[in-house]
């Protein structure tokens, strides 16, 4: 059995932040206080702690020939989810750094992925496994 992890970031303010959490990702609200929030990120403990200096993520990962943000976290969903939640990114008018798209077609570990950032630019990669027993493949 998977256990959750948990994951501490910096965000702007709580408002926009439970705004694109809650709302737009659908990620129920857990404890909070004046200065931080939780949220079940899919299953995961993330807790969003309010600051002015926010740290931009840099686009100098190399995966299958396509960069990416590093820093960013995520969360591996089911493929219907992720394609249902993939439209109502788009519905939602969120701008995609990578937008949803097929890595490893064909393969075992053929995978849909997305990659995006919340209102103070910490970068989120959602993905889907075709065949999910093959997530950790090479």
């Amino acid at each position: 059995m998977a256990r959750p992890f948990h994951y501490a970031f910096l965000v702007r303010d709580l408002e926009s932040t439970r705004r694109f959490y809650g709302s737009i990702l659908g990620c129920p609200e857990g404890r909070s206080t004046e200065t931080w929030v939780d949220f079940d990120f899919f299953g995961n403990q993330i807790s969003a702690h309010v600051n002015d200096v926010l740290p931009a993520p840099i686009p100098c990962g190399h995966v299958d020939q396509v960069v990416v943000p590093i820093p960013h976290a995520g969360a591996v969903l089911d493929w219907d989810e992720f394609q249902a939640l993939a439209k109502r990114l788009q519905d939602a008018q969120i701008a995609f750094l990578i937008a949803p798209m097929i890595r490893y077609a064909g393969r075992p570990e053929e995978q849909a992925t997305m990659f995006f950032t919340d209102f103070s630019g910490n970068a989120i990669e959602l993905k889907a496994y075709r065949h999910p027993e093959h997530v950790f493949s090479m």
